[in-house]
């Protein structure tokens, strides 16, 4: 079976990154002393403050392993001659749109890995942020959702 690539922004993969060292370095061995700790305080059996540092201990591996993968399979993307030469937004774009209610929104376009909708990083394989791959400054767009069509007027692209 093909793998399959996630796009990512610089930034992104910077802060994917960090995160993996930090849980690495850092968490991986927090949660070792407190297994340890728990370990010798109650045993291993029936003990509660165990379960759950083995829990985190979980939780954490499983992390660092989504992680590794995602950076092994990760594609920085970013067309700054595209985003220059034609004002067309491609990943990695900042737009900024007027909705049809009047409110002002800014998006960046970033992959399925770094989305953050309540900061503004939409993915690029979003309604939104299909919708507005390839659009200019002036353009509307009507975006399919699951709550109805929501009409953008992009203002800006960066």
């Amino acid at each position: 079976m093909a793998r399959s690539q996630t796009h990512l922004t610089p930034e992104g993969r910077q802060a994917l990154e960090d995160e993996l060292r930090h849980l690495s370095a850092v968490r991986r061995g927090e949660v070792a002393a407190r297994i340890h700790r728990a370990s010798e305080t109650g045993g291993t059996a029936d003990n509660a403050e165990y379960e759950e540092a083995k829990n985190e201990q979980a939780f954490v591996e499983g992390r660092i392993s989504e992680l590794e993968q995602i950076l092994f399979d990760a594609v920085v993307a970013v067309d700054e001659g595209r985003k220059k030469k034609g004002g067309a937004v491609v990943f990695g774009s900042s737009v900024t749109v007027t909705t049809d209610k009047g409110a002002k929104k800014l998006y960046k376009v970033v992959g399925s890995a770094e989305t953050a909708p309540l900061e503004g990083k939409i993915s690029e394989s979003s309604p939104v942020g299909l919708a507005l791959m390839g659009r200019k400054k002036g353009d509307n767009v009507d975006v399919e959702t699951p709550a109805g069509v929501v009409k953008l007027m992009i203002t800006k692209v960066s």
